[in-house]
């Protein structure tokens, strides 16, 4: 079993990395981390749906490119390696992954090609505040195709057009597609640590809503999206990881003190060499995932939960340590660290914490052993 990318996927990654070179530098990210009336960058979006990866995933049927899954994990590392500041994740992996599996063809028709076209920014709308939300706990309603209710946080819903919002119908729960431009929505923008990657409140009053998936798997739908897009996400966070431990290792082969580079010294080897620990176990788990993500395979659950656990815990550690070694400097507002630093600690809950992942980790190879 071959779990490296071919040659097809690595040409395709070194595109992705030469456009974002030129199209996603760091004031790019800068322009909308600074500019608190901006929560992406428009120019971006537009490039990147014109390079086709909003659709890269999606059948030419729909206007999409067709491509596997293990192509959407090369543009993914990409991403999170530039920290791009766009909706990608919110879009591709949630919206368009959940539409494609689990939507109508009259779903599908409707809003599949105006994702590759960039028209429908896309987001998950599960949380209703603080702690996890469950089948007793569940507020927001839908009676009559109407949705009525509060979801927060809402990551990139201050800019969605089309959110997947898990609600109650008939005290079980679903899953419904909503238009966030019509009426009987009103929004509110939250302040975030990673401002790259804006947060909403949503109140709900009457909108539209559309069933997506069987009446009262709610859940179970969510939990599927999810289990895809956690090993999309590690492949962000993968690429966000390798980037702290190079500038990690420029700045200190260039630092000098006591009158010699400070990578001499063994605290500082030390802090490479465990990033790179790190990095390598996350990779090999986000490889395992992107497999099993790409075959639709069985074990998809335990290597989507191994991904997304490994993924967290290198991306924080390596943005962290990124700091540490740059020293005092590392703080500033001006060095670029925090900008690594405020995206891993946004990755690392966008699709649930760690911790549920962890549990679900443990509950899924319970089930294994005991079948």
């Amino acid at each position: 079993m071959d779990f490296d990318y071919s040659d097809d996927q690595k040409f395709l990654k070194d595109e992705a990395r030469k456009f974002l070179a030129a199209h996603c530098d760091v004031a790019v990210v800068r322009g909308v981390l600074d500019n608190a009336d901006r929560s992406f960058d428009e120019k971006l979006w537009k490039g990147v749906a014109e390079q086709g990866w909003l659709g890269a995933s999606i059948p030419e049927e729909h206007g999409g490119l067709g491509l596997g899954r293990i192509e959407l994990c090369a543009i993914a590392e990409e991403l999170g390696r530039a920290v791009a500041p766009i909706p990608f994740a919110s879009t591709v992996y949630i919206l368009a992954e959940g539409i494609m599996a689990h939507g109508t063809n009259g779903q599908k028709a409707a809003i599949l090609p105006r994702i590759a076209a960039g028209e429908v920014i896309g987001c998950l709308a599960t949380s209703e505040g603080p702690g996890v939300v469950g089948p007793n706990t569940l507020q927001c309603r839908v009676e009559g195709g109407k949705l009525s209710g509060a979801k927060i946080p809402v990551t990139d819903g201050d800019v969605a057009h089309s959110a997947l919002v898990l609600a109650s119908e008939g005290g079980r729960p679903g899953l419904f597609l909503v238009d966030l431009t019509g009426a009987g929505v009103t929004r509110e923008t939250l302040k975030s640590l990673d401002p790259t990657r804006g947060v909403a409140k949503i109140v709900f009053d009457g909108a539209i809503a559309e069933r997506v998936g069987e009446a009262g798997a709610g859940f179970d739908i969510v939990q599927a999206i999810l289990d895809r897009a956690a090993v999309l996400l590690a492949f962000e966070q993968l690429g966000g990881a390798d980037r702290c431990l190079e500038m990690a290792k420029e700045y200190a082969l260039g630092r000098y003190a006591f009158g010699r580079v400070i990578a001499g010294y063994q605290a500082i080897k030390h802090k490479l060499a465990d990033m790179y620990v790190k990095n390598e176990v996350a990779r090999s788990n986000a490889y395992y995932g992107a497999w099993a993500l790409n075959d639709d395979a069985p074990e998809l659950p335990i290597a989507a939960s191994a991904a997304r656990i490994a993924a967290s815990d290198a991306f924080w550690f390596a943005s962290k340590e990124n700091i540490q070694v740059h020293g005092g400097m590392g703080f500033t507002w001006d060095v670029d660290c925090h900008l690594y630093y405020r995206r891993s600690r946004q990755l690392s809950l966008v699709a649930g914490a760690p911790k549920l992942w962890k549990e679900r980790l443990v509950s899924e190879l319970e089930k294994k052993n005991a079948a």
